[in-house]
């Protein structure tokens, strides 16, 4: 270990000082709690589905009061797209030296104030202006929240308890959808609604406590007991899963020169593909562009929008069914089972446009195909998503690198999101869709090369396969240098 590097004290707690601990809570009050810790921490991503979603609907009536083109309703669309890179990069390190709870507490109060902006925007560019002042919050949250989520949760239930997060975001998508559809023609209330989820968040999250392994990660050993006691309804395990927070955990604060070494690559490998493959394989662009492929597909504007409910529909649905399978099929297997169904739904997607826009009876198959494609994506990479990144990170270096995780899925949003619309125009809505599945042919094959099984393990347990080698699938134990 390199000398500049900071230790935590590793002295043993008398068993005085464990004893002189409050009561911990009954273990039904305990799941309580827990439970409500993790729902106001995944309300973050009921404003982030939300905020990105609301424009699917928004968009149609904002071109036609600003008179927008085809780059302009890609700069509108994308403008939180480049806030989140930023927020993204940013909140690493800031919740990495102030805490994960007074950083979401900070990004609440930015949800509100850039909910209010948009709302108000008096022409595009201020509303490019502050969709991007919404996407500093919206990028943040990607990194914090599944980490702080994954922090608290115990190792059994972590895959379910984290993909909450995803739920929400599906959830607050399928929210956008239902509120585009009811008030059409009044964009700037659509926008205006996400201030009451931002408000809530930051109440809820006045009441939560940090992250335990933060806490040991600032040597404060004794309140990270507290809370894990809290959350768990018991001292013995609390005083337990401490000292193994410990035992994996020498540095107080990694590096950004941290996330090069050897061992750590692997899991840096492992996060940031998912996070691009996740939007190459163009899940957003039909979540962003829906109603207006299917208005330039022939259908009207509430079949449009009333279709791209739809849509939310089955990635809520899809969600849930992650939700419980992440846990018992696990997150590598499910990713190998329903990526090649996606694939699938792409080539018939791209088939029924190759006459041109289709006509009567295809444009059904196109519903039906995008809604096969949004079931097997959204159920499956974008469901494990924000899951393997808050795993497989070690401590040390977990909010830079769920951080740089984040700023490669914004990054690869944006491009999806300003390329999508040009792409269908270049190389038509077939070649589009057919690249989308080549794509996630690709993303098949990484998953069976980089990306290993998680399910039931601590996140001690992963952080030492990294050390010992043995992260990768099929990989054979080895010393791995620093």
């Amino acid at each position: 270990m390199d000398t500049a590097e900071r230790h935590v004290s590793r002295e043993p707690q008398s068993s005085a000082v464990i004893s002189s601990t409050p009561t911990a809570p009954p273990p039904a009050d305990s799941a309580r709690f827990m439970l409500f810790v993790v729902a106001i921490a995944a309300l973050g991503g009921l404003l982030f589905g939300y905020d990105t979603g609301i424009i699917s609907s928004a968009l149609l009536d904002i071109s036609a009061e600003f008179g927008l083109g085809t780059f302009g309703k890609q700069l509108v669309t994308s403008a939180i797209l480049v806030g989140g890179i930023v927020g993204a990069l940013g909140s690493g390190p800031i919740s990495d030296r102030f805490g994960r709870r007074r950083t979401v507490l900070a990004v609440a109060i930015l949800f509100v104030v850039g909910a209010i902006g948009t709302a108000v925007a008096p022409d595009a560019a201020s509303l490019v202006i502050t969709r991007f002042v919404l996407g500093l919050a919206v990028g943040a949250v990607t990194q914090i929240l599944p980490v702080y989520i994954a922090e608290v949760a115990p190792a059994e239930r972590r895959g379910s308890l984290v993909v909450l997060f995803q739920l929400m975001i599906a959830g607050g998508q399928l929210v956008s959808y239902l509120v585009g559809y009811g008030i059409q023609g009044h964009w700037r209330w659509m926008f205006a609604l996400a201030v009451i989820p931002g408000a809530v968040l930051f109440a809820g999250m006045l009441r939560l406590p940090e992250s335990p392994r933060w806490l040991v990660s600032q040597g404060r050993q004794d309140e990270a007991r507290g809370v894990l006691a809290r959350i768990r309804g018991d001292h013995a395990t609390a005083a337990r899963e401490v000292t193994e927070i410990e035992s994996v955990h020498q540095e107080a604060r990694g590096s950004w020169a941290d996330l090069r070494r050897r061992w750590v690559r692997p899991a840096l490998t492992a996060a940031v593909g998912i996070s691009v493959l996740c939007q190459l394989t163009g899940i957003n662009a039909v979540i962003y562009y829906a109603p207006t492929i299917l208005t330039d597909s022939g259908f009207g504007k509430s079949a449009s929008i009333l279709a791209t409910i739809g849509v939310g529909v089955v990635l809520v649905a899809m969600t849930v069914v992650g939700t419980f399978m992440v846990d018992r099929v696990g997150r590598r297997r499910l990713l190998l089972l329903f990526i090649p169904a996606s694939v699938v739904a792409l080539v018939v997607l791209g088939a029924a446009f190759l006459g041109g826009d289709p006509t009567g009876g295809e444009r059904w198959v196109v519903v039906a195909a995008m809604l096969a494609y949004i079931a097997f994506n959204g159920g499956s990479l974008s469901v494990v998503i924000w899951l393997l990144n808050s795993e497989v990170i070690p401590l040390a270096v977990r909010g830079k690198g769920t951080g740089l995780a984040s700023v490669s899925m914004w990054t690869s949003d944006l491009l999806v999101s300003l390329t999508a619309l040009s792409l269908i125009g270049a190389i038509g809505a077939s070649g589009t869709f057919w690249l989308y599945g080549a794509v996630s042919v690709f993303a098949f094959f990484f998953v069976l090369r980089c990306v290993p099984e998680t399910k039931g393990r601590t996140l001690e347990e992963i952080e030492n396969s990294l050390h010992d080698g043995t992260f990768q699938p099929h990989a054979a134990r080895r010393t791995v240098g620093q």
